[in-house]
C-alpha cells in the first residue's frame, strides 16, 4: 500500500509539471514528445530471446501481439537563460517525464517509465521509475550486465547518484563515483512488498588516453512479508543491517542455525581498462558475481569477461563492436555442495533476482517462466499460491551457463543503421544433477536489425529478425517499429 500511494503522490506530480510547463516559455524548450509501435510476430507461442530480453520489460513473450507508446519528456536548467539540457553543463537541472505503454493486444497497460530528476553539476536525485544499466558493460551490445542489465521493468525507487568525480589531492588522477537506493518490489514476488537496496562505488585511475578502473555493486531483497511464512525485519535498524551487510537474524532464521545475512543479497565485482583517442576507444571489462560472502574469493573464476571498440570517428561503417565470454559454471565449486551458491535464487526470497517475470541481471539466466516455453514438465511459480507449493532455490533454473556474445552496429548511410547480436551458449541448469538441463543443452540466439530514419521528416522505422536455434527449441520471429518524434 505504501508503494501504490507513493506512485499515486509522483504521478500527480508529474503529471502537474507537464500541465506546468505552458506557464513559463522556456520550459517548452526541452520538450520532447514521442509516440511508436512495435509489432512482433513468431513461429512459437513465444519470442526468440533478443526481441523480448534487454527491452526494459515492455515486450510480450507471446506469438503476436503489439506494443504501443507515448512518451513525454522535459528538462530545465534553473538559475540560467540555457534553452536546451546539455549533459556536459554542471548547473543545476530538473527533468522529468512519462512512458506509457500498451500491449498484450491491449489489455494491460503501464509505465516504463515515470520519473522526476534533480541534477547539480556530478550528483544526481532520481525518483520513480527509470531506466538504468547498471555496470561498465556496452549497453547497446552486451549480453546484459550481471547487475541489473535493463532486461526486467524498472524498478520504482530513490536513487542518489555520482558521476566521475576527483579525489581530493590527485589533481585528477584519481576518481570516483557511486549510486545509493531505496526501491520496492511490490506485491508480484514471494515475499510481498519487499525493498530493494542497491549501492555501488568504482574508482577511475588515469586522466590520459589510458584509464584503469575498479569497482563493487551490491544488492539486496530485504523486509518482505508473507502471512502463510514469515515476516522480516524491515525498521530502521533492519535497513542499516542491510547496508552494512552484517550477518544477523532478520526473522528467517528458523532453525536454530547460526543467523545470515539478512534479506536476499549479491553483488558484483568489476575491474577494467579503457584506452582512447580521438578516433577510437578499446574496453576490456570483468564483471565477477557474488550471492554470498564466500563469492569474494580469488578461487571465484565465474565471471563476464567484455571487449568493447567503439569508433568514434565520422563516417565510418562499423561503429561498436562487443565480444563477451561467460562462465558461471563453478558456482563456488570449492566448497561443500551444501554451500554453493544459485546464482540469483534464495531459500527466503523465492522469487530470487526478478521482477514482473524478468530476470533483473543476465537474461542469458533461464528463470521458470522462461524455461516453461521450452520444457512442458516446468511452470512458472504463482507468487499467490500457498507457499507449501513454491520450492526455495528453484525459480532461477538455469545460472550455469559457458558462451560466447558478438555484438555490433554498422553505419551503412546517414540515416540507416545496423544492429547484430550472436549468442552462444551451453546452459548445465543449476547445482541439482536431475534437472531438465542436464547434463547441457547448447543454444544459439540471434538477431539483425535495420533502422532508418527518414530524411527530412520525424519518422523512424526498424525492422527485426531473430532466430534461436539448438537444443532448447528453434523459432523464428520478426518486429517492425515505426516511432514518430511529435516534438524534438
Amino acid at each position: 500500500m505504501a508503494k501504490r500511494h507513493f506512485m499515486k503522490i509522483f504521478l500527480s506530480v508529474i503529471l502537474l509539471l507537464l500541465l506546468q510547463i505552458g506557464a513559463k516559455a522556456q520550459f517548452l524548450d526541452s520538450l520532447q514528445i514521442q509516440a511508436g509501435t512495435n509489432v512482433t510476430v513468431a513461429s512459437k507461442y513465444y519470442l526468440p530471446l533478443w526481441l523480448v530480453s534487454n527491452r526494459f520489460g515492455v515486450v510480450s513473450d507471446q506469438k503476436f501481439d503489439f506494443s504501443t507508446h507515448f512518451q513525454v519528456t522535459n528538462s530545465h536548467r534553473l538559475g540560467a537563460p540555457v534553452n536546451i539540457y546539455d549533459e556536459n553543463d554542471r548547473g543545476l537541472y530538473i527533468s522529468y517525464g512519462l512512458d506509457a505503454y500498451n500491449n498484450k493486444h491491449l489489455s494491460k497497460t503501464f509505465f516504463k517509465e515515470a520519473y522526476a530528476k534533480v541534477r547539480y553539476k556530478h550528483l544526481t536525485f532520481s525518483g520513480g521509475r527509470f531506466k538504468q544499466i547498471i555496470g561498465e558493460v556496452d549497453p547497446d551490445l552486451s549480453s546484459g550486465s550481471l547487475g541489473v542489465s535493463g532486461n526486467a521493468l524498472p524498478i520504482t525507487k530513490l536513487n542518489l547518484s555520482l558521476e566521475y568525480t576527483d579525489l581530493p589531492f590527485t589533481n585528477g588522477w584519481i576518481q570516483f563515483k557511486g549510486l545509493f537506493s531505496h526501491g520496492w518490489m511490490g506485491e508480484d514476488q514471494f515475499m510481498k512488498h519487499a525493498f530493494l537496496h542497491e549501492k555501488n562505488i568504482y574508482f577511475r585511475l588515469g586522466k590520459k588516453k589510458l584509464k584503469l578502473y575498479g569497482g563493487i555493486q551490491h544488492y539486496a531483497v530485504w523486509g518482505g512479508s508473507r502471512p502463510d511464512f514469515l515476516k522480516t525485519d524491515r525498521s530502521i535498524k533492519g535497513w542499516l543491517n542491510v547496508v552494512s551487510g552484517i550477518e544477523i537474524n532478520d526473522g528467517s532464521v528458523l532453525d536454530g542455525s547460526l543467523p545470515n545475512r539478512p534479506g536476499d543479497q549479491r553483488g558484483v565485482i568489476e575491474l577494467g581498462a579503457e584506452w582512447e583517442n580521438d578516433d577510437i576507444k578499446f574496453q576490456l571489462n570483468n564483471q565477477t558475481p557474488f550471492d554470498s560472502g564466500q563469492g569474494i574469493d580469488i578461487r571465484n573464476i565465474d565471471r563476464l569477461l567484455s571487449f568493447n571498440i567503439t569508433n568514434k570517428k565520422e563516417g565510418g561503417i562499423l561503429r561498436k563492436l562487443t565480444f563477451e565470454f561467460i562462465h558461471t559454471t563453478q558456482s563456488n565449486d570449492f566448497y561443500n555442495l551444501r554451500y554453493r551458491e544459485s546464482y540469483y535464487n534464495n531459500g527466503i526470497y523465492r522469487t530470487g533476482w526478478e521482477y514482473n517475470d524478468m530476470i533483473v541481471g543476465t537474461p542469458l539466466f533461464t528463470n521458470r517462466w522462461r524455461a516453461s516455453k521450452y520444457f512442458d514438465s516446468i511452470k512458472p511459480f504463482d507468487w499467490n499460491a500457498p507457499q507449501a507449493t513454491i520450492s526455495a532455490l528453484d525459480n532461477i533454473i538455469n545460472n550455469r551457463i559457458l558462451g560466447g556474445h558478438v555484438g555490433a552496429v554498422l553505419s551503412l548511410s546517414e540515416s540507416i543503421m545496423s544492429k547484430t547480436l550472436i549468442t552462444y551458449t551451453k546452459n548445465y541448469g543449476d547445482n541439482r544433477l536431475d534437472g531438465v538441463f542436464s547434463p547441457f543443452k547448447k543454444h544459439w540466439y540471434t538477431m539483425q536489425e535495420i533502422s532508418w530514419h527518414m530524411p527530412n521528416t520525424q519518422l523512424s522505422f526498424t525492422g527485426t529478425v531473430a532466430y534461436d536455434f539448438g537444443d532448447l527449441s528453434t523459432n523464428i520471429g520478426s518486429m517492425f517499429g515505426i516511432q514518430w518524434q511529435l516534438r524534438n
